[in-house]
């Protein structure tokens, strides 16, 4: 029972669309409206400007970390956390308060992988910094962020559970980001203004 209460309280964790009630609460907008229409960070910082977005980056890395964290206090299986920080990113992406949509993960999934191990959540930062800023775009950063999550938290854990889980982001990331692997793809995805300007 516990562990069921975990697994559901993980997933309306992560369901609870930040980007969507900051837009709403504070700046009076509907996060969806505008930019790319998703509610994560990178929109955020679209539409409401770099406090919003770092406030919204915040909570939804806090929805990956909180649940995961639990998770691993409760004595349960070596599955219960990786399991925990899976149903987070899933609740964050298929959020029944915005009709099953939501964002795409990546602070959520990081956030979790935190939790897991804070060298493998360095490494993950690394590894979106190592896409992010030559590239411009964050998809890039993101996924390969994600990409790397397996193999860090294998190394640095040796944890099956915890790799499974690092596995799955690994492929679900890029899977949320299929768009913008097409806009790549096109030359359309747009990058982040500031670093666009540096280069």
């Amino acid at each position: 029972m516990i562990a069921a209460a975990a697994l559901i309280g993980a997933f309306l964790a992560g369901s609870i669309p930040f980007g969507f009630l900051l837009g709403r609460l504070i700046y009076h907008t509907d996060i969806r409206k505008s930019g790319s229409g998703n509610i994560g960070t990178m929109n955020a910082l679209r539409t409401l400007g770099a406090p919003g977005a770092v406030v919204v980056l915040l909570l939804d890395a806090g929805k990956g970390v909180l649940p995961t964290l639990i998770a691993t206090h409760l004595n349960g299986a070596a599955w219960l956390a990786p399991s925990c920080a899976a149903l987070a990113v899933l609740g964050h992406c298929y959020s029944p308060w915005l009709g099953w949509k939501g964002g795409k993960g990546v602070a959520t999934s990081v956030g979790a992988i935190f939790a897991l191990s804070w060298q493998a959540g360095l490494i993950c930062v690394g590894a979106w910094l190592l896409g992010t800023l030559p590239t411009t775009y964050s998809s890039v950063g993101s996924m390969l962020a994600n990409i790397a999550a397996p193999f860090a938290l294998f190394f640095l854990t040796g944890s099956l559970a915890n790799t499974a889980y690092g596995i799955f982001v690994a492929f679900f990331i890029p899977y949320a980001h299929r768009e913008n692997i097409e806009r790549l793809r096109n030359g359309t995805e747009s990058g982040i203004s500031f670093l666009r300007r540096k280069t």
